[in-house]
């Protein structure tokens, strides 16, 4: 079986579920600014102690965190269980620098893992390859160490880089082994020579799939996942980071790979105390819709501080579309391209025997569905199924366009329905 074979087979629940929850929490939550605060002001370990000693995130309850993904419509949660800061919320027979040895005084991703999967949710977990508290990374000479250029820090070039690999691996096999089944494996990221088998990514790679043969990796290792030959390690889908690709993402063939596109729900991946500049439900629900439209998932990111909690603006923007999905979520879950460009209207995804129009705003009675390459048999308000008509409008000839085909539903007055945006559910035959 091809490489390509393969990831379409373990793929196959996450190209149905469509929508995650990613969570950056850390030491880096005390200072609430940014998660690479420690690189960004040149922070040495001794001064970076300081968060270690007093982490201690007396209202961390996953069970909460976990209720609060299923609300919001989420099928899979990715949790950083080692930043590049190289502090680990698990227990890692590995290092000293971990949960266990702080005020919190537990292993915080078995916690998380037992709560996020009784709720019948994936698990994921994040773990980054870079590593700026580990004596053997190399430091001085690096592009994103926190000591890069450190006359102090001089000897320390990755002379016994592979110490470090051996760390990297065993703490990997730690993470596939002491949870039970881990669904995703989320590896961040490569740069410059620190790619592909520097990690000694392909001997990682057998290992993991010797544990876990379902187990789906990103592709943040290195290598190339769009190559009609790609490495053992280019991972099992693409991973956009902040933005969403314009045509989604496909092999040198032209063949739709699996992809999703990781959001922050404001300006910052870990808890900003001063970042309020949040996404509101509509633009989460849009940028859903693009990705599902495109072949893609959304993982969409919060920030909880450093006592546990979630920003309760969130929380609040998670619940809005929560309620969105509750009536809507048909569009999403097992869907995917349509096969017709973006219309006026909004985007349009496709399920086993429809056609999902969302719709944010219309203020005509029709809407034009141009080119559509099924036969429409019917269609219908998705959020409480009432029947739209299908009929051409009387002004049908103000809609023609030589050379193109039309169909028309005709819709509510949506100003009274959900300001959110709403979908019409076109039933149709898979030819004309």
């Amino acid at each position: 079986m091809s490489i390509q074979s393969e990831r379409a087979k373990r793929t196959e629940w996450y190209c149905h579920d469509r929508f995650g929850m990613f969570i950056h929490w850390g030491l880096y939550s005390i200072p609430a600014e940014n998660e690479w605060l420690r690189s960004h002001k040149r922070i040495s370990n001794k001064d970076y102690q300081k968060y270690f000693d007093s982490f201690d995130p007396v209202n961390y309850d996953p069970k909460k965190w976990a209720k609060l993904a299923k609300e919001a419509g989420m099928k899979y949660a990715v949790l950083t269980t080692k930043h590049h800061d190289g502090f680990c919320l698990f227990d890692s027979q590995y290092t000293d620098y971990k949960a266990t040895n702080t005020p919190a005084g537990r292993d915080l991703v078995r916690e998380y893992v037992d709560a996020f999967r009784a709720e019948g949710i994936k698990i994921g977990l994040y773990y980054s390859l870079l590593d700026w508290h580990h004596p053997d990374y190399p430091a001085y000479n690096d592009l994103h160490h926190p000591m890069r250029g450190n006359e102090a820090y001089k000897h320390q070039t990755g002379e016994h880089f592979e110490r470090y690999v051996e760390y990297l691996h065993g703490q990997v096999r730690e993470l596939l082994t002491n949870y039970g089944k881990i669904d995703i494996m989320w590896f961040d990221f490569h740069y410059q020579e620190m790619t592909g088998e520097k990690w000694e990514a392909t001997r990682l790679v057998k290992m993991a799939r010797e544990i876990n043969p379902d187990l789906i990796i990103d592709n943040r290792m290195g290598g190339d996942i769009t190559s009609a030959e790609p490495e053992i390690y280019s991972g099992d889908f693409g991973s956009p980071e902040q933005m969403i690709p314009a045509g989604g993402m496909t092999d040198v063939n032209g063949v739709p790979i699996p992809w999703e596109t990781c959001i922050t729900l404001n300006d910052h991946w870990c808890y900003n105390a001063n970042d309020l500049n949040y996404k509101s439900a509509r633009n989460v629900i849009n940028m859903l819709m693009e990705c599902v439209s495109k072949g893609g998932n959304l993982l969409l990111n919060v920030g909880p501080d450093a006592r546990g909690n979630i920003p309760e603006k969130s929380i609040e923007i998670l619940k809005e579309v929560g309620e969105w999905m509750r009536l809507n979520g048909e569009s999403v879950y097992g869907c995917g391209i349509a096969g017709i460009p973006k219309h006026d209207f909004g985007r349009i995804t496709k399920g086993k025997d429809a056609l999902y129009l969302y719709i944010q705003d219309c203020c005509s009675e029709h809407v034009a569905i141009y080119d559509c390459p099924y036969e429409v048999v019917g269609a219908r308000l998705l959020c409480d199924g009432r029947e739209l008509s299908t009929d051409d409008p009387w002004n049908v000839t103000s809609y023609t366009v030589p050379g193109h085909t039309v169909n028309f539903v005709r819709t509510p007055p949506f100003a009274k329905l959900n300001s959110n945006g709403n979908v019409v559910k076109l039933l149709i035959k898979q030819s004309k």
